[in-house]
């Protein structure tokens, strides 16, 4: 934990600092601008509501997919959305290709804005297969490289769901490929992510030794885990995923106490969302869900656009371990 907990088992006094307040507006501590965020799992549903909110606070934003291609065709709308200044023709020989690129907006910091105007913010999709801890650290590696030097912000939301009923009777490789890429996966970005961000924090440079402007302070990791990780869902049987998405809320506090001093981790636990990950649920099942949704409806992924960017911002400076539920009250009764 690099001296942040002492031998005698407390914390460090003052070993984080607080965001400079910019005239104690509360909009600014939203803003990402001059920064950099990757999301897993963005070719669609939460992912790709999540990207267009980074994009919006000004960050630039690497979109993972693993077999979604519409992802490509998504990155050019979030460029168009967020004010494309024109495509740009990549003649690298690497198997991640830019795709696109954004006039970066204007930073409140004078010094920061004449260095990083000189390059694009841009919006690139990448083709990732999270349960490959190898390729998960080379896509890191890759997007910092692609845009600024930096990491800022990672979203994990990479997830399949069970769908073999009774864990008695399912497939062992169902089970396997779940736990991978559900738990494993999130890991696996949470580690590499980690290595970067530390690294950031002691020598405050690009991964290519140049000064980093702004200033890197900590990192911001978040997780998508799910209601299911503090309740047992019915009528559907998927102990699973329930499972793997408990073990990603554990794991995400337990990483908050491992990683201050430089990164902060949370998680985002939704209820029932109308993503095409549940398009595979029969309508009766869903219409059991609403009885049980205090707000008796499914949400739409643009409402958790809200938390995640809190998370990822200097908003939530003083938020780490959290969980924060999105689920029309389905866990309250």
């Amino acid at each position: 934990m690099d001296g942040v907990l002492t031998a005698t088992g407390s914390f460090a006094h003052d070993s984080t600092t607080a965001p400079v307040a910019q005239h104690d507006l509360v909009l600014p501590l939203f803003s990402l601008k001059g920064r950099t965020a990757i999301v897993s799992g963005a070719g669609a549903g939460i992912g790709l509501a999540v990207a267009h909110a980074l994009a919006e606070a000004g960050a630039n934003v690497a979109i993972w997919y693993n077999s979604n291609k519409k992802a490509i065709n998504e990155a050019e709308k979030i460029a168009s959305k967020h004010g494309v200044q024109g495509k740009a023709k990549s003649k690298s020989k690497s198997k991640f290709p830019l795709l696109l690129v954004l006039p970066l907006l204007p930073l409140p910091s004078a010094r920061a804005h004449k260095q990083l105007t000189r390059l694009p913010l841009t919006a690139k999709a990448y083709q990732v297969n999270v349960t490959s801890y190898e390729a998960v650290s080379a896509a890191i590696e890759a997007a910092i490289r692609d845009f600024n030097g930096r990491l800022d912000v990672f979203i994990a939301n990479s997830g399949i769901p069970w769908t073999q009923g009774a864990a008695i009777s399912g497939e062992l490789d169902h089970y396997r490929a779940v736990v991978a890429t559900d738990l494993d996966g999130t890991f696996y970005c949470a580690r590499v992510a980690a290595t970067h961000w530390r690294r950031q924090k002691k020598e405050q440079t690009t991964i290519d030794g140049k000064p980093l402007e702004p200033a890197f302070r900590e990192g911001s990791f978040v997780a998508t885990a799910s209601m299911s990780g503090h309740i047992v869902n019915i009528p559907q049987l998927q102990a699973t995923y329930n499972a793997a998405k408990a073990g990603v809320i554990h794991l995400c506090k337990s990483l908050a106490v491992e990683w201050v001093g430089f990164a902060r981790a949370n998680t985002v636990s939704p209820g029932y969302i109308a993503t095409e990950i549940s398009d595979f649920v029969p309508k009766e099942t869903k219409n059991i869900w609403r009885d049980k949704i205090p707000m008796g409806r499914e949400g739409e992924a643009s409402e958790l656009k809200g938390a995640f960017l809190y998370l990822a911002s200097d908003a939530a400076s003083y938020t780490t371990g959290t969980d924060i539920i999105v689920d029309g009250g389905y866990c309250l009764p």
